[in-house]
């Protein structure tokens, strides 16, 4: 009786572990599978091309690696005259230095990025930059608040100075461009590498722009300065234009892309408050906004290669009293391998 329920016994613990290990490797053959068909979905998504391969191509390779050193910067250019004065002013941002890691599988991104000064406490400022690139439509857009805004200010024969700290800035940059040549052009191939441009061709663009935000003083202005004016500036400017873009390809390595896309502001809403006293801006005689990119890709070979790109929002708007012409740019400049 004995002999017999140990039998049965250990034939249902063979049973049982044959069942689990079984299991195991029903599970495991299910996972590979399903990977394999995520994989087989990107690897189709990813070389599926929107454009002319006899100009564009898709890189080999499944996993692009990429260190990047960033920097970015804001300045601002016054000139005018009020009361009878002629005012000048050079202000600047601090400029922000990030280093990133970004990966890319079959076109889908991620980036760590770095800010050395952000850690040490030296730098308080935030931005966030957003790009967006396809062969037909691509969106450039930024957000800056800072308290680093300063520099020189010349009021008639005399010269005073902005600290950081005075004055608050929150500013939007939007851009979106319009692709005509799409099929030949390429501005991933450029900027994100994303692609591989084998031929020189050019675009024209179309696009439309947004910028706005606000600068006011803070209330460390008014603790060093109680006899300073309590001022906010709002402005909002939204314009519709036109470009052209060239990427022009040397001895089948090097890449070199410029563009700009000049709009003109078809509406703006602008307005300052001063000492709580709200006043209407005067009427602008000249507003624009400008939007330029330029960019160098050299390929040591298919797997390794360098880049360097800057982009650059500037806005000009002249009025009765005061002509302003702001420039937000970023530079970058990688070092990539594909595996």
């Amino acid at each position: 009786m004995n002999k017999t329920i140990l039998k049965y016994g250990l034939l249902a613990l063979f049973m049982l572990m044959v069942n689990c290990q079984w299991s195991m490797i029903n599970g495991q053959s299910r996972r590979q599978e399903r990977k394999a068909k995520i994989d087989s979905v990107l690897t189709a998504r990813y070389y599926r091309s929107p454009y002319d391969t006899n100009y564009v191509v898709r890189p080999e390779g499944k996993l692009t690696l990429k260190i990047r050193l960033n920097q970015s910067g804001n300045d601002f250019y016054v000139r005018g005259t009020m009361d009878g004065m002629k005012t000048k002013a050079n202000l600047h941002t601090s400029h922000k230095t990030t280093v990133s890691i970004a990966a890319s599988y079959r076109g889908l991104s991620v980036a760590l990025a770095l800010n050395p000064a952000k850690l040490s406490g030296a730098y308080n400022d935030y931005e966030l930059n957003l790009n967006y690139f396809s062969s037909r439509f691509s969106i450039d857009a930024s957000y800056q608040r800072s308290e680093t805004l300063s520099g020189d200010i010349k009021y008639g024969d005399e010269t005073g100075r902005m600290e950081e700290g005075d004055v608050r800035l929150n500013m939007l940059n939007i851009t979106g461009y319009y692709v005509f040549n799409h099929r030949h052009f390429s501005y991933p191939a450029a900027f994100t590498q994303s692609y591989i441009q084998r031929r020189s061709a050019g675009s024209w663009l179309a696009g439309i722009s947004y910028l706005g935000g606000t600068i006011k003083t803070t209330e460390k202005l008014q603790e060093r300065n109680p006899d300073a004016a309590v001022t906010r500036i709002y402005a909002g400017h939204v314009g519709i234009g036109g470009g052209y873009g060239y990427n022009w390809v040397v001895a089948k390595k090097w890449l070199f892309h410029i563009s700009a896309m000049p709009t003109i502001v078809v509406y703006n809403r602008n307005n300052y408050t001063l000492n709580g006293e709200r006043i209407k801006a005067k009427h602008i005689r000249f507003n624009m906004l400008f939007n330029e990119r330029a960019a160098i890709v050299y390929n040591f070979s298919p797997r390794y290669f360098v880049s360097a790109t800057l982009v650059m929002n500037n806005s000009f708007f002249d009025d009765e009293s005061v002509t302003v012409n702001q420039s937000k740019w970023r530079a970058r400049a990688a070092f990539g391998f594909r595996l």
